[in-house]
This record gives C-alpha cells, sequence and structure tokens, in this order.
C-alpha cells in the first residue's frame, strides 16, 4: 500500500458533508488516503464513513472516539495515527469544504518542494474569504495580526487550519507540550514548527464559509486563543525527546 500522503479530517456531525468530501479528495489525482477523527458523533457520521469503505478499503481509515474532545485533541490523535502508520505527508482538512480539496496538490508540492509545513493561506495575498459576515472576517484578520505581533511569527493566516506537514514536523514536536485544544491549536502548532526552525510557506487559498452543516466556532475558542498566545510568548520550545 502506498503511505505517502494522508489527508486527516476531524468530524462531529458532519452527515451533510462526509461523504461529498472523501469522494472529492478520492478524485484528485496523487493517491491521497483520508483518516477521519470521529468525536462520536450522534447524527451517525460514522456509520456513512464505515459503510463507505467497503468502497475504499485501502485508502479510507476512521478512528472513533467516545466523545467531543477538541480539535486540537483529535489532530493529535490522527497525528499520531499515521505516524504510527508511516505516513510522509500529513494534511489538515475541514469536511465542510470551506477548504477546497483540489488545493490539497497545492500544498503537497510546496512541501515537496522544500517547505516543511505548507499553509493554505486566507490572508497572504490580501483577503480570500467568501460567505463569512464583516465582523468575523474582521476578528479574523487582526486575531492572525495579534499573533503575528505577539509571537513574531511572519505568518499571515496564523489560524489557518488547511495544512501539510512533512513527517519530521510532526516527529520533532512534543505534542504532550501542546496546551490549547481549540482553535488555538492551530496558533500553537505553528509556532512550534516555526521555534524549532522548519520551513513554513504560506499558499494562498480561496475559503468559503460552509454551506450545509453548523460551525463549531464559538467565542470561548477565541478567548482561549487570546489568552494563550500570551502565555505562550513566554514558554519554551522543546523538541520531543527520542528514545
Amino acid at each position: 500500500m502506498n503511505r505517502d500522503k494522508i489527508v486527516i479530517i476531524p468530524t462531529y456531525n458532519e452527515k451533510e458533508n462526509i461523504e461529498k468530501i472523501i469522494k472529492a479528495v478520492f478524485s484528485l489525482e496523487g493517491n491521497f488516503h483520508i483518516l477521519i477523527v470521529d468525536d462520536g458523533s450522534p447524527d451517525g457520521t460514522g456509520s456513512i464513513v464505515k459503510n463507505l469503505q467497503n468502497e475504499f478499503p485501502e485508502s479510507l481509515h476512521i478512528l472513533e472516539r467516545r466523545e467531543k474532545s477538541g480539535l486540537g485533541s483529535a489532530y493529535i490523535a490522527g497525528f499520531n495515527w499515521s505516524l504510527d502508520k508511516g505516513y510522509e505527508y500529513i494534511f489538515e482538512m475541514d469536511a465542510d469544504f470551506s477548504h477546497n480539496p483540489e488545493d490539497l496538490p497545492r500544498l503537497y508540492n510546496a512541501c515537496s518542494n522544500g517547505a516543511d509545513v505548507a499553509i493554505g493561506s486566507r490572508y497572504c495575498k490580501g483577503i480570500s474569504v467568501i460567505n463569512w459576515p464583516i465582523g468575523r472576517v474582521v476578528m479574523s484578520y487582526y486575531a492572525s495580526t495579534y499573533v503575528r505581533k505577539v509571537l513574531g511569527m511572519q505568518i499571515f493566516d496564523t489560524t489557518a487550519g488547511f495544512k501539510c506537514y512533512r513527517r519530521k514536523v510532526l516527529d520533532t514536536i512534543d505534542f504532550n507540550r501542546i496546551k490549547m485544544r481549540g482553535y488555538g491549536f492551530q496558533i500553537e502548532m505553528k509556532y512550534n514548527a516555526y521555534k524549532l526552525g522548519f520551513n513554513i510557506e504560506e499558499v494562498p487559498i480561496i475559503f468559503i464559509d460552509r454551506t450545509e452543516g453548523t460551525s463549531k466556532m464559538s467565542s470561548g475558542i477565541f478567548g482561549e486563543a487570546f489568552w494563550g498566545v500570551l502565555k505562550m510568548r513566554f514558554r519554551k520550545i522543546k523538541p520531543r525527546r527520542t528514545k
């Protein structure tokens, strides 16, 4: 089995989108595999994925968790699973088509041509967001500006959740030291990669807000990120200990 590229998609109540996003990824050239990390969706998302495994037995995988435990812990579970299985390029992507599957090869090309982390960026070429209320655009844009100023990272979209990691990055980051579990997790992972000396590249994308299903964003998520960034600024970043 070719274990080169895997796309991790965390889910909670995504029955409207999950089959469409899976088939959209599998329609791409490049032999992408998918790992769904489902946090006990009561709407049957997990069952839909397991039925689709009959159609895609080699390339579609599911990691089922009992309850909703946060975006960060879902991704860390997916990272550990993917590292254990030997994948070289490990992607993060939402299930709701706000991240266009057709941009996955562009992120892969960035990493295969020298980047250690490729970010699908909404803000590196102006503002490329569709269907968000203006208040949310302003909040997101200035949140990234705030993070950039506090942490010193020259990254325009610091909160982006559409990414490709080279395996060596995830092998080096100590997941036990990642503190944030909401969307602040995305900032913390980038900051760890930055402080550990990895090459981070932004790839411009157009972000389109979901049209089906329910957003998981909340004011608490932004609060965690705001205060977490201040604490992060004074925390020493250390690589994972190797045996």
